[in-house]
């Protein structure tokens, strides 16, 4: 059964990540349940009810038949009884996730045995369930099951595509996890992007992304600042130019738009462009063909575009300053990238970074960051967002004389107190400030969940399933401890 387990897991790592998760929606083929039970009555009426769900069901007795069906099928969930006949049901959990890591668990368990239950989700389980147990209830636990385990893919795909050196997409947040979740989606299309997103939201680092997730990867990447560039000068350094064009042009000069030929042309703040640059590029969009400055001869460029702005472009056409039609040619596949302080949960798990990577630079090694500066950093408005935090936490870095990081080496400018955000749903509310509170604790404690559990009076089967509810991973926080 080991040489199994390698294999399928060299399987997954390379063919499941990389074609994406087992979704429902658009696939003919059903997504794949195990469910493991010694009884065979119960057996029958979870596959029936699963069936009726449009499910594709295996069904195995014990436990070494189900890891047989493991090493066979790549399956989206599993449903495991935690007393088996011939195998303990957690046992068998860790065996299968060595088998299939993604795979999501719940546990079916007796009433008196659910400390035990508990003890699965520690080790991995996604949930457990008592029994005897609702029809409704099985499918809904199933279903969230599912979610996570789609996500969980869709989230390693990308990482898998962007290569160690964009490890620093930090998205521990659910809006951003939905935000890779898309990028993993278009990336292996050759769809016009736009990005909206305010400065310093990480639109390049998108970008990128979508670049290196692509089948142009291999090609270049090209980024031009429409609004960091003179107009006199935007032409020429889009276009190129020949010989003679204009005074100082001694010799011919290649474009940005030919440089990106086969490749991925990103157009950042692409609202600042002028009305006549506007005509001329929309053009180059739909007929894929442009003139250099004083040429006589069209050049034909293969290129995939992503623009970005931190601007409303349909407010931009309202007032006139943005052509409808251009619009229409870059506005094919929209993405919103929320501001730091619209993610807030995600915070901690930033400064860690940037507080190791300027570590490496200075040589230094400050161990994370005292609990009134953490609180600080929370309260912040963050108008630079995540390029301002970076900023921040460099700066602290240079100053700091501590193993932590103290209130007198931060410098937050004047934005400390929060703006007033639009009022939201109160569960959402809820919700946000409940992820963004154990995100915190898990930091200050390094992610020990014994430790986390007790800061926050609650008790550790509790904090477990708060956890779950959010989806986060306490290994994330390794190392982190501020305390």
């Amino acid at each position: 059964m080991d040489s199994c387990h390698d294999l399928r897991s060299d399987v997954l790592s390379e063919h499941e990540i990389l074609t994406g998760p087992m979704s429902r929606e658009g696939l003919v083929a059903k997504e794949k349940i195990l469910v493991v039970d010694d009884d065979p009555g119960l057996l029958t009426l979870m596959k029936a009810r699963l069936d009726a769900a449009e499910y594709e069901v295996a069904v195995a007795s014990g436990g070494e038949e189900a890891l047989a069906c493991a090493c066979e099928k790549v399956f989206s969930a599993a449903i495991l009884d935690l007393k088996l006949d011939d195998m303990d049901g957690i046992d068998l959990m860790e065996q299968l996730l060595k088998i299939q890591p993604y795979l999501p668990v719940i546990i079916l368990t007796a009433y008196g045995t659910i400390s035990r239950a508990v003890e699965a989700t520690k080790k991995g389980a996604y949930d457990f369930l008592t029994k005897p147990f609702e029809a409704k209830d099985l499918l809904y636990r199933l279903e969230k099951a599912l979610e996570v385990g789609r996500l969980k893919v869709e989230v390693d795909r990308l990482r898998l595509m962007v290569g160690k050196r964009y490890d620093n997409i930090i998205a521990s947040s659910a809006k951003m996890q939905r935000i890779l979740n898309q990028i993993a989606q278009i990336a292996p299309t050759d769809s016009t992007v736009c990005l909206y997103g305010e400065s310093g939201t990480g639109k390049e680092l998108m970008a990128r992304a979508i670049h290196l997730g692509s089948p142009r990867s291999k090609g270049p990447f090209v980024a031009i600042n429409c609004g960091a560039i003179p107009e006199g000068l935007l032409e020429s350094e889009l276009f190129g130019h020949v010989k003679g064009a204009f005074t100082g042009a001694d010799g011919p000069k290649k474009g940005l738009l030919q440089m990106a030929d086969r490749g991925t042309l990103f157009m950042d703040e692409v609202a600042e462009l002028s009305p006549a640059l506007q005509v001329k590029l929309l053009r180059v969009f739909q007929d894929r063909e442009f003139y250099a400055v004083g040429g006589t001869r069209p050049v034909r460029v293969d290129i995939r575009l992503v623009a970005a702005t931190n601007r409303d472009l349909w407010k931009a056409i309202q007032e006139g300053r943005f052509r409808e039609d251009l619009y229409y040619r870059i506005h094919v596949i929209p993405i919103f990238l929320p501001p730091l302080r619209d993610r807030i949960e995600d915070l901690p798990l930033l400064a860690n970074h940037f507080l190791q990577h300027f570590n490496r630079e200075m040589n230094k090694n400050i161990q994370g960051f005292s609990p009134e500066v953490m609180q600080r950093l929370m309260l912040h408005n963050w108008p630079g967002n995540v390029r301002e935090l970076a900023n921040v936490i460099e700066r602290a870095v240079a100053l700091s004389t501590h193993t932590v990081i103290t209130p007198e080496s931060l410098f937050l400018g004047g934005c400390e107190r929060p703006v007033q955000k639009k009022l939201m749903p109160l569960d959402e509310a809820r919700e946000e400030h409940d992820r963004a509170y154990l995100t915190q604790v898990l930091m200050e404690t390094g992610g020990n969940v014994t430790r986390a559990s007790a800061l926050a009076g609650r008790y550790r089967a509790e904090f477990y399933k708060m956890m779950r509810k959010y989806g986060i991973n306490p290994a994330d926080f390794k190392g982190n401890s501020s305390t």
